[in-house]
């Protein structure tokens, strides 16, 4: 018995030209004897986004960006000279508003596979697995040029969407990843003027307790073994070189993968930040420091490390492990026959599928934000109106951002309301805005459709107007463009019956329209569906029960400086000061819901323990709808400074007319806690702790004290 064991396994063994080929052993021992075999030039050239070794056999995946869909199209020339088409969900932070991080999941599934499909089919045979994507940063100031790409300002709930995103994109199989999920960027980078050279600073409870904790969340809960360091200093240390890289990210949390630059970064430490006086030096600080992929022309300077014994090759051999690491989760040294997803890339075009499609409409419709519904204008009824005028910049397109693919179809606004009335309305459109006030006056409703342009198609770090953010650039203003806002105040003088269409992926203060418009929806870009999934909401065929992510501000007034990363100063939900525009977690329904009877599992709990909290919601309206029960919790006697309040959890809830039903949330005790400085850990403190459930962070409808013992 034991003979005919060994025989197999040598036979096994045999077909195997080098040991690192043999599945059979650990990961570590044949990445041991891969860095065995390869030249130092190998070695270097494995330090860039393609880890291939030609000689040896190797097929290394490179990157694609994937923030809400595999991008391999057109606005950030991702597809390069070839561009395919793929399926194109809402903007990172319209798929947030969902609250719903099952439907984060399923989206970031679908994206996997398109990205399997593209990498592995004979026609495409382009792009790489290792998906950047989710960004796991914090949208703690509204005018940050990248806030499209985020979850929002919330720590908690950001790593709870970006812990979903990530499974999503590596999938269950328990030995292969579909693709590596890279989470950028890491960390505190929510400003994009001068980003090359600023240093966001902050500290010790706030790195642990905020800006730390979605990526912390990603490795330890999600799985992902690969994020980006960002391009800023963080308390005057640049990312790329940061000690926390090694002592925190891989020491602590068990990153055992990739940690990559941000595109340029390595040479900003010379050239922005002066942090060093030579490429050699910053290169080997880079290295030393755990970075391992470098987005930008690492070779020389790499070589003259090299050269110059600033680095060993030993080195480069211990960070290149982690790698290869996630080369080997990805089936990239196996047997194709051995990869549960090395046979994607053949049959119909996935992006094609009416199941592709049916889910982008369908998280794309619970991304919807009802923000103002006065004498319920909306929904409207397709079967009683008669005239109908969509105007605006935003009503007959669907725009991409710059790290969006390009979709195989699209559904404007326009598009998809005439696609809901049919011939028994009268549909009239422009986006001339002198035309549109003359269309106001003879229409029953005017549906206006205005925003920001994701790209501004004027080309790099370039916007349109201070309104305007992109990477790069940020808003100068958070208030609705001076042009369109005009345009709606005209409108408004000849017709009052306006629904206001706010495609946008900031916050913006419409101070005037908040006041004087009776319907506000606010929608994000992108989504392919955009049109249909909003004619849904508008006439009434779904409740729009998405929820705000970012507190909405009423002006610049009620916000600190941009570079003031102290969020205590008045920043997020946790720490406004003033009353803002929308709050957190604002969102309206066409129904209503009533709270009642909460309870916890225990009145008294033990700092390692848990308690379950849970109360009745009812749905007392008239017509089916959505609400997203929130838990806060507030500290009633600690010792050190806390939030006003804090999300502790979160579920959305659909509901029939009449209908209630019991919603049950977790709540772990240690998640009560707060970083100690001098114990250098999280501590949770026997403290009365006031629970508060409601609708947004703004509106609590039950609340109880429990003590934690």
């Amino acid at each position: 018995m034991c003979f005919c064991l060994l025989l197999v396994s040598r036979l096994t063994f045999a077909q195997y030209k080098y040991p690192f080929q043999n599945p059979e052993l650990s990961t570590e021992d044949r990445i041991t004897n891969l860095l065995s075999l390869m030249t130092v030039e190998e070695k270097v050239n494995c330090l860039g986004t393609d880890p291939s070794v030609p000689r040896l056999g190797v097929k290394g995946a490179g990157h694609v960006e994937g923030l809400h869909g595999l991008a391999m199209g057109q606005p950030g020339n991702w597809g390069r000279k070839t561009p395919v088409p793929t399926t194109i969900f809402p903007q990172s932070i319209g798929m947030a508003e969902t609250w719903d991080p099952d439907l984060l999941q399923q989206a970031a599934a679908i994206e996997a596979f398109e990205t399997r499909y593209v990498f592995q089919s004979e026609k495409y045979h382009k792009g790489g697995l290792v998906v950047r994507a989710p960004n796991a940063d914090i949208g703690r100031d509204p005018r940050w040029g990248r806030t499209e790409e985020c979850y929002g300002e919330d720590a908690f709930f950001n790593g709870t969407l970006a812990v979903a995103y990530i499974k999503g994109l590596q999938g269950d199989n328990p030995k292969y990843w579909i693709t590596s999920a890279l989470m950028k960027h890491f960390l505190a980078n929510s400003n994009e003027n001068s980003r090359d050279s600023s240093s966001s600073d902050f500290d010790e409870r706030l790195f642990r307790e905020y800006y730390s904790v979605p990526f912390r969340m990603g490795i330890q809960q999600g799985g992902s073994r690969a994020f980006m360091a960002s391009y800023n200093k963080v308390n005057g240390v640049p990312q790329t070189v940061s000690p926390m890289l090694k002592n925190i990210t891989v020491n602590e949390w068990g990153n055992d993968g990739i940690i990559c630059t941000d595109g340029g970064a390595y040479r900003m430490l010379v050239t922005a930040h002066h942090y060093f006086p030579t490429p050699a030096e910053a290169a080997a600080a880079c290295i030393k420091a755990g970075i391992n992929q470098f987005l930008d022309t690492h070779k020389p300077g790499t070589n003259e490390a090299l050269q110059k014994k600033l680095i060993t090759e030993a080195d480069i051999d211990k960070t290149l492990r982690g790698v290869f690491r996630i080369m080997i989760k990805l089936g990239q040294l196996d047997p194709p026959q051995m990869v549960p997803y090395a046979s994607i890339g053949t049959g119909p075009e996935p992006w094609l599928s009416q199941k592709n499609r049916d889910f982008v409409k369908l998280i794309t419709r619970k991304s919807i934000v009802l923000l103002k519904n006065d004498k319920r204008l909306l929904p409207l009824d397709k079967n009683k109106i008669k005239s109908i005028a969509i105007v605006g910049p935003r009503s007959a397109e669907v725009l991409q951002d710059w790290y969006s693919g390009s979709p195989a179809y699209s559904v404007s606004p326009l598009e998809g309301i005439k696609n809901k009335v049919g011939a028994n309305v009268v549909v009239s459109h422009t986006t001339n805005p002198d035309l549109a006030v003359t269309m106001a006056k003879s229409a029953e409703t005017v549906i206006v459709c205005v925003g920001n342009n994701p790209t501004g198609n004027l080309g790099w770090k370039k916007v349109d107007g201070p309104t305007e953010g992109r990477e790069a650039v940020d808003r100068e203003s958070i208030s609705l463009d001076p042009a369109q806002e005009t345009m709606l105040k005209n409108l408004y003088k000849v017709n009052p019956n306006i629904v206001l269409v706010l495609v946008s992926n900031f916050p913006c203060a419409i101070k005037w329209e908040q006041a004087n418009i009776p319907a506000i929806v606010h929608i994000t870009h992108c989504s392919q569906e955009q049109g249909n999934a909003l004619a849904d909401a508008l006439f009434g065929d779904i409740d729009p029960g998405g929820k705000l992510t970012q507190t909405w501000p009423d002006s610049l007034a009620q916000l600190p400086p941009m570079m003031d990363y102290n969020i205590r100063h008045g920043r997020t939900y946790m720490y406004f000061k003033d009353k803002p525009l929308y709050p957190f977690g604002f969102g309206l329904s066409y129904t209503t819901f009533q709270y009642s009877n909460l309870k916890t599992s225990a009145d008294k709990v033990d700092k390692n323990g848990e308690v379950t909290v849970s109360v009745d919601l009812k749905n007392t309206g008239s017509r089916a709808g959505d609400e997203v029960v929130q838990l806060y919790v507030k500290h009633l006697k600690s010792k050190v400074e806390r939030p006003l309040e804090e999300l502790k959890g979160f579920k959305r809830i659909s509901l029939n007319p009449g209908e209630t039903q019991t919603v049950n949330i977790k709540l772990p005790v240690s998640s009560l806690a707060y970083w100690d400085v001098a114990k250098k850990s999280f501590v949770v403190e026997k403290e009365p702790v006031q629970l508060m459930i409601g609708s947004s962070s703004a509106d609590i409808k039950e609340q109880k004290n429990i003590e934690v013992k």
